[in-house]
Protein backbone atom coordinates (compact mmCIF):
# COMPACT_ATOMS: atom_id res chain seq x y z
CA UNK A 1 0.00 0.00 0.00
CA UNK A 2 1.53 3.48 -0.90
CA UNK A 3 -0.89 6.25 1.04
CA UNK A 4 -3.99 4.36 1.18
CA UNK A 5 -3.78 3.60 -2.55
CA UNK A 6 -2.88 -0.29 -4.25
CA UNK A 7 -0.02 -0.19 -6.36
CA UNK A 8 -0.84 -3.72 -7.88
CA UNK A 9 -4.79 -2.89 -8.63
CA UNK A 10 -3.71 0.37 -10.32
CA UNK A 11 -1.03 -1.06 -12.54
CA UNK A 12 -3.54 -4.16 -13.28
CA UNK A 13 -6.41 -1.39 -14.01
CA UNK A 14 -4.23 0.88 -16.14
CA UNK A 15 -3.14 -2.31 -18.37
CA UNK A 16 -7.07 -3.21 -18.29
CA UNK A 17 -7.79 0.06 -20.24
CA UNK A 18 -5.17 0.43 -22.54
CA UNK A 19 -4.77 -3.36 -23.26
CA UNK A 20 -1.08 -4.53 -25.36
CA UNK A 21 -1.03 -6.61 -28.27
CA UNK A 22 0.72 -9.56 -25.69
CA UNK A 23 1.10 -9.11 -21.58
CA UNK A 24 3.59 -11.46 -19.67
CA UNK A 25 4.34 -11.53 -16.18
CA UNK A 26 7.51 -12.03 -13.99
CA UNK A 27 7.24 -12.35 -9.97
CA UNK A 28 6.36 -8.98 -9.20
CA UNK A 29 5.78 -7.55 -11.99
CA UNK A 30 3.80 -7.32 -15.52
CA UNK A 31 5.45 -6.88 -18.81
CA UNK A 32 2.79 -5.65 -21.87
CA UNK A 33 4.31 -5.84 -25.27
CA UNK A 34 3.31 -3.63 -27.86
CA UNK A 35 4.56 -1.85 -30.67
CA UNK A 36 2.14 1.43 -30.09
CA UNK A 37 3.10 4.55 -28.87
CA UNK A 38 1.81 4.74 -25.73
CA UNK A 39 4.46 4.49 -23.24
CA UNK A 40 2.00 2.43 -20.32
CA UNK A 41 1.47 -0.45 -22.78
CA UNK A 42 4.99 -1.24 -23.82
CA UNK A 43 6.90 -0.63 -20.28
CA UNK A 44 7.62 -3.33 -17.65
CA UNK A 45 6.31 -2.30 -14.63
CA UNK A 46 6.58 -3.42 -11.16
CA UNK A 47 3.43 -4.64 -8.95
CA UNK A 48 4.55 -3.24 -5.44
CA UNK A 49 6.93 -0.12 -4.21
CA UNK A 50 8.82 -2.28 -1.53
CA UNK A 51 12.77 -3.44 -2.64
CA UNK A 52 13.17 -4.45 -6.23
CA UNK A 53 15.85 -7.36 -7.21
CA UNK A 54 18.63 -5.77 -9.74
CA UNK A 55 19.00 -9.68 -10.94
CA UNK A 56 15.48 -9.50 -12.46
CA UNK A 57 16.70 -7.15 -15.30
CA UNK A 58 18.44 -9.43 -17.89
CA UNK A 59 15.02 -11.26 -17.64
CA UNK A 60 13.41 -8.84 -18.12
CA UNK A 61 16.17 -7.49 -21.40
CA UNK A 62 15.31 -10.87 -22.79
CA UNK A 63 11.26 -11.17 -23.15
CA UNK A 64 11.26 -7.43 -24.53
CA UNK A 65 14.21 -8.83 -27.10
CA UNK A 66 11.82 -11.96 -27.46
CA UNK A 67 9.20 -9.75 -29.42
CA UNK A 68 12.04 -7.31 -31.08
CA UNK A 69 11.33 -4.73 -28.94
CA UNK A 70 13.32 -2.58 -26.99
CA UNK A 71 13.19 -3.02 -23.02
CA UNK A 72 11.19 0.44 -21.32
CA UNK A 73 10.78 -0.07 -17.41
CA UNK A 74 8.47 2.17 -15.78
CA UNK A 75 9.77 3.20 -12.24
CA UNK A 76 8.84 5.61 -9.21
CA UNK A 77 11.19 8.28 -8.42
CA UNK A 78 12.28 9.25 -4.88
CA UNK A 79 11.59 5.13 -3.88
CA UNK A 80 13.32 3.77 -1.33
CA UNK A 81 14.31 -0.10 -2.57
CA UNK A 82 14.50 1.12 -6.43
CA UNK A 83 18.31 1.91 -5.62
CA UNK A 84 20.18 -1.08 -6.90
CA UNK A 85 17.92 -1.27 -10.05
CA UNK A 86 17.95 1.94 -10.75
CA UNK A 87 21.89 1.90 -10.61
CA UNK A 88 21.58 -1.39 -12.69
CA UNK A 89 19.65 0.72 -15.50
CA UNK A 90 22.45 3.83 -15.61
CA UNK A 91 25.71 1.12 -15.64
CA UNK A 92 23.71 -0.47 -18.60
CA UNK A 93 23.25 3.04 -20.45
CA UNK A 94 19.69 3.27 -19.88
CA UNK A 95 18.33 7.39 -19.09
CA UNK A 96 14.99 8.57 -17.09
CA UNK A 97 12.28 10.66 -19.17
CA UNK A 98 8.96 11.77 -19.31
CA UNK A 99 7.90 12.21 -15.62
CA UNK A 100 4.26 11.34 -15.19
CA UNK A 101 2.26 11.88 -11.92
CA UNK A 102 -0.50 9.71 -10.52
CA UNK A 103 -3.21 11.02 -8.88
CA UNK A 104 -6.68 9.55 -7.29
CA UNK A 105 -9.72 10.80 -6.12
CA UNK A 106 -13.48 10.30 -4.97
CA UNK A 107 -15.80 10.09 -8.31
CA UNK A 108 -18.57 11.55 -5.76
CA UNK A 109 -16.15 14.77 -5.55
CA UNK A 110 -15.20 14.47 -9.23
CA UNK A 111 -19.03 14.25 -9.97
CA UNK A 112 -20.08 17.27 -8.20
CA UNK A 113 -16.97 19.13 -10.12
CA UNK A 114 -19.27 20.75 -12.74
CA UNK A 115 -22.48 19.80 -14.96
CA UNK A 116 -21.85 17.87 -17.65
CA UNK A 117 -24.90 19.12 -19.45
CA UNK A 118 -23.22 18.58 -23.00
CA UNK A 119 -21.78 15.19 -22.23
CA UNK A 120 -22.72 11.79 -23.87
CA UNK A 121 -21.36 8.87 -22.31
CA UNK A 122 -21.60 5.78 -23.99
CA UNK A 123 -20.08 2.30 -23.72
CA UNK A 124 -19.21 2.05 -27.43
CA UNK A 125 -16.42 4.17 -29.02
CA UNK A 126 -18.09 6.19 -31.85
CA UNK A 127 -16.51 7.86 -34.86
CA UNK A 128 -16.47 10.99 -33.77
CA UNK A 129 -14.84 10.22 -30.34
CA UNK A 130 -12.29 8.69 -32.38
CA UNK A 131 -11.54 11.44 -34.83
CA UNK A 132 -10.64 13.88 -32.11
CA UNK A 133 -7.57 12.24 -31.72
CA UNK A 134 -7.14 11.68 -34.98
CA UNK A 135 -7.78 15.90 -36.06
CA UNK A 136 -6.06 19.23 -36.02
CA UNK A 137 -3.31 19.88 -32.87
CA UNK A 138 -2.49 16.12 -32.06
CA UNK A 139 0.11 13.19 -33.54
CA UNK A 140 -2.01 11.41 -36.07
CA UNK A 141 -0.05 8.25 -35.50
CA UNK A 142 -0.02 8.53 -31.83
CA UNK A 143 -3.83 9.23 -32.01
CA UNK A 144 -4.32 5.82 -34.02
CA UNK A 145 -2.28 4.05 -31.41
CA UNK A 146 -4.15 5.09 -28.22
CA UNK A 147 -7.80 4.57 -30.31
CA UNK A 148 -6.63 1.06 -30.87
CA UNK A 149 -5.91 0.17 -27.18
CA UNK A 150 -9.03 2.59 -25.70
CA UNK A 151 -10.75 0.60 -28.09
CA UNK A 152 -9.84 -2.71 -26.82
CA UNK A 153 -10.87 -2.37 -23.22
CA UNK A 154 -13.38 -4.74 -21.81
CA UNK A 155 -15.54 -2.72 -19.13
CA UNK A 156 -14.88 0.72 -20.30
CA UNK A 157 -17.14 4.25 -21.14
CA UNK A 158 -16.54 6.81 -23.84
CA UNK A 159 -16.86 10.57 -23.25
CA UNK A 160 -17.98 12.99 -25.95
CA UNK A 161 -19.05 16.76 -25.41
CA UNK A 162 -20.29 18.62 -27.93
CA UNK A 163 -20.71 22.25 -28.37
CA UNK A 164 -24.16 23.34 -27.00
CA UNK A 165 -23.43 26.73 -29.45
CA UNK A 166 -21.35 27.85 -32.43
CA UNK A 167 -18.22 28.83 -31.28
CA UNK A 168 -15.34 30.00 -33.58
CA UNK A 169 -14.05 26.85 -35.75
CA UNK A 170 -17.11 24.87 -34.75
CA UNK A 171 -21.10 24.45 -34.62
CA UNK A 172 -23.71 23.55 -32.24
CA UNK A 173 -23.26 19.81 -32.13
CA UNK A 174 -19.75 19.26 -32.95
CA UNK A 175 -17.45 17.04 -30.85
CA UNK A 176 -15.27 19.36 -28.50
CA UNK A 177 -13.56 17.20 -26.06
CA UNK A 178 -13.33 13.26 -25.43
CA UNK A 179 -11.93 11.16 -22.78
CA UNK A 180 -12.50 7.15 -21.42
CA UNK A 181 -12.87 5.57 -18.49
CA UNK A 182 -11.67 2.28 -17.66
CA UNK A 183 -13.57 -0.04 -14.75
CA UNK A 184 -11.07 -2.90 -13.24
CA UNK A 185 -9.79 -3.66 -10.13
CA UNK A 186 -12.26 -1.27 -8.21
CA UNK A 187 -11.46 1.69 -9.96
CA UNK A 188 -12.58 3.69 -12.62
CA UNK A 189 -9.33 4.62 -14.04
CA UNK A 190 -9.54 7.89 -16.77
CA UNK A 191 -7.63 8.15 -19.85
CA UNK A 192 -7.34 9.78 -23.12
CA UNK A 193 -8.51 13.01 -22.16
CA UNK A 194 -7.98 15.15 -25.02
CA UNK A 195 -10.00 18.70 -25.96
CA UNK A 196 -9.53 20.24 -29.43
CA UNK A 197 -6.93 23.20 -29.01
CA UNK A 198 -9.64 25.72 -30.80
CA UNK A 199 -11.99 24.90 -27.74
CA UNK A 200 -9.86 25.35 -24.64
CA UNK A 201 -10.36 27.06 -22.20
CA UNK A 202 -14.43 26.53 -21.48
CA UNK A 203 -13.99 24.09 -19.06
CA UNK A 204 -14.78 21.01 -21.33
CA UNK A 205 -12.79 18.71 -19.74
CA UNK A 206 -14.16 19.36 -16.34
CA UNK A 207 -17.57 18.60 -17.68
CA UNK A 208 -16.05 15.45 -19.18
CA UNK A 209 -14.28 14.38 -15.99
CA UNK A 210 -18.05 15.26 -13.81
CA UNK A 211 -19.45 12.96 -16.35
CA UNK A 212 -17.14 9.70 -16.33
CA UNK A 213 -16.83 10.69 -12.00
CA UNK A 214 -21.23 10.46 -12.34
CA UNK A 215 -20.99 7.39 -14.19
CA UNK A 216 -18.68 5.61 -11.45
CA UNK A 217 -20.80 6.76 -8.65
CA UNK A 218 -23.96 5.20 -10.49
CA UNK A 219 -21.99 1.58 -10.77
CA UNK A 220 -21.17 1.74 -6.97
CA UNK A 221 -17.36 2.35 -7.70
CA UNK A 222 -15.45 4.37 -4.90
CA UNK A 223 -12.23 5.41 -6.62
CA UNK A 224 -10.94 6.72 -9.44
CA UNK A 225 -6.96 7.11 -11.03
CA UNK A 226 -5.77 8.95 -13.62
CA UNK A 227 -2.03 9.31 -15.27
CA UNK A 228 -0.59 12.96 -16.25
CA UNK A 229 2.54 14.33 -17.55
CA UNK A 230 4.48 16.29 -14.67
CA UNK A 231 5.18 19.32 -16.75
CA UNK A 232 1.34 19.61 -17.78
CA UNK A 233 0.95 21.91 -15.23
CA UNK A 234 -2.26 23.39 -16.35
CA UNK A 235 -4.13 19.49 -16.58
CA UNK A 236 -2.62 19.04 -12.86
CA UNK A 237 -4.41 21.92 -11.71
CA UNK A 238 -7.50 20.72 -13.47
CA UNK A 239 -7.70 17.19 -12.07
CA UNK A 240 -6.77 18.92 -8.74
CA UNK A 241 -9.46 21.17 -8.06
CA UNK A 242 -12.17 18.32 -9.32
CA UNK A 243 -10.69 16.36 -6.44
CA UNK A 244 -7.63 14.41 -7.61
CA UNK A 245 -4.67 13.98 -5.43
CA UNK A 246 -1.18 13.04 -6.11
CA UNK A 247 0.06 9.13 -5.17
CA UNK A 248 3.43 8.85 -7.05
CA UNK A 249 5.41 9.93 -10.12
CA UNK A 250 6.85 7.46 -12.37
CA UNK A 251 9.64 8.07 -15.22
CA UNK A 252 10.55 5.88 -17.81
CA UNK A 253 13.64 3.93 -18.17
CA UNK A 254 14.96 3.78 -22.12
CA UNK A 255 18.31 3.42 -23.63
CA UNK A 256 18.56 6.58 -25.93
CA UNK A 257 17.66 5.50 -29.41
CA UNK A 258 15.81 2.44 -28.83
CA UNK A 259 12.66 2.99 -30.12
CA UNK A 260 14.54 3.39 -33.30
CA UNK A 261 13.91 -0.68 -33.11
CA UNK A 262 9.88 -0.02 -33.77
CA UNK A 263 10.84 1.41 -37.13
Amino acid sequence: MLDGVNVESIERATLAAVPPDHLEALPGWLLPLDRGTVGRARSAVPLHHGAQDAALLPRIEAVYADHGLPTTLRLPIETPGFESLTEALRDRGYVPSRPTQVMHADPRTVAAAARPDAVQVSTTPGEDWARVYLGEGFDPVDGQSRVRLLRRAKDAIYASLRLAQDLPGGEAGDVAAVGSGCFAEGWMGVHGMRTRPRFRGHGFARQLMAAMGAEAVARGVQRTFLQVEAENYLARSLYARVGFVPAWIYVYWQRPGADALLK
